[in-house]
C-alpha cells in the first residue's frame, strides 16, 4: 500500500522529476542538446523557439544543472550551449519514451 504522502505526489520521484524537465519547451531543448554543443542562434532555429523563450528556458536549465553555457569572447562574441552530465543522462531517458512513443501512440 502506498502512503498517503505518495498519494499526494508530496514524496513521488516520478512527480518530482517531471517538475525539472518537465515543459514542453525545456524537452524539446534537452532533447535538442543532445546532438553536442549549439549556439543560442542555432537552438532558435531548430527549435522553433521565440528567443524570450529560449532565454527563459536556457537560464531555468542552466540553474537546474541540465545545461551549461560557454561564451566565446573573440570577435564575433558567440554564447554555446551544452548538455551537463546530468543533462546528458536523460538520453536513454528520451531512447525509453521514444521506444514507448513508437509502440503506443
Amino acid at each position: 500500500m502506498s502512503s498517503h504522502a505518495e498519494e499526494e505526489g508530496e514524496f513521488c520521484p516520478v512527480i518530482d522529476s517531471v517538475e525539472q524537465i518537465g515543459s514542453q519547451w525545456r524537452l524539446i531543448v534537452l532533447h535538442d542538446l543532445q546532438d553536442g554543443e549549439k549556439r543560442f542562434n542555432e537552438l532558435k532555429r531548430s527549435t522553433g523557439a521565440s528567443s524570450r523563450t529560449l532565454s527563459r528556458v536556457l537560464e531555468d536549465l542552466r540553474e537546474t544543472g541540465f545545461v551549461e553555457r560557454r561564451v566565446e569572447t573573440e570577435s564575433p562574441i558567440a554564447t554555446y550551449y551544452e548538455l551537463t552530465e546530468k543533462g546528458f543522462s536523460l538520453c536513454p531517458v528520451f531512447d525509453e519514451i521514444v521506444a514507448w512513443a513508437d509502440e503506443w501512440l
